[in-house]
């Protein structure tokens, strides 16, 4: 089921030349005691700061086995004020979470990525009062969880909403909570990941 799920990720790469995960741990993340992700463990969720043609961040949580993921042009802000344009992209595999390297010229993403958060998450999707799953949120258009991450935390809402037209786009929406921040700088001037430390800018000098 899993390899069903990766069809479209498998088909935008060559395994041969990338040093992306291929998806094949059985899914496992290749854990650096950030991340989990294994059957019994709080479902995860990570931000990969990703210097492509374009920069933009990677948001991504975990439905089942792979992670569901959207590309943020602005990346996730901490305002509630803020709606952050999230373009639903192509389910990746669990390991891809500690992903952190170059992906070289010529390949599907070339460029840079960062884990620039990580943690894990609750579902906090409802409808009339009862909960929905996470599956069944995606499938409907709206879904809410609640971040632990180092950079991350409180409740997020994504709302499918077509915007432009185009049937990938959603919104990104920081919840109004005890966790919201309308007053520092946003978050995402924070460059570095929190898994090594590094920069984009860092990995493009090695």
């Amino acid at each position: 089921m899993t390899r069903k799920k990766l069809k479209t990720y498998d088909g935008k790469r060559d395994f041969t030349k990338t040093g992306e995960p291929s998806g094949k741990s059985k899914g496992k993340t290749k854990s650096k005691g950030k991340t989990k992700g294994r059957e019994g463990d709080d479902p995860i969720f990570v931000v990969q700061r990703h210097e492509a043609s374009t920069l933009h961040f990677d948001f991504r949580l975990q439905v089942g086995d792979v992670l569901a993921s959207w590309a943020v042009p602005k990346g996730p802000s901490l305002d509630p004020r803020d709606k952050r344009l999230a373009a639903r992209t192509e389910d990746h595999p669990l390991d891809y979470a500690d992903y952190e390297g170059t992906i070289g010229k010529g390949q599907y993403g070339a460029g840079t990525v960062i884990v620039w958060d990580t943690g894990t998450f609750e579902n906090l999707t409802e409808r009339k009062g009862e909960a929905v799953s996470m599956e069944d949120g995606l499938d409907a258009g709206h879904v809410k969880v609640r971040l632990h991450g180092e950079k991350l935390t409180g409740a997020f809402a994504l709302t499918h909403t077509k915007m432009g037209g185009d049937a990938k786009n959603w919104l990104l929406v920081k919840v109004d909570d005890e966790d919201a921040d309308r007053r520092r700088k946003p978050a995402t001037t924070q460059l570095e990941s929190v898994l090594s430390g590094r920069t984009n800018e860092d990995l493009r000098e090695e």
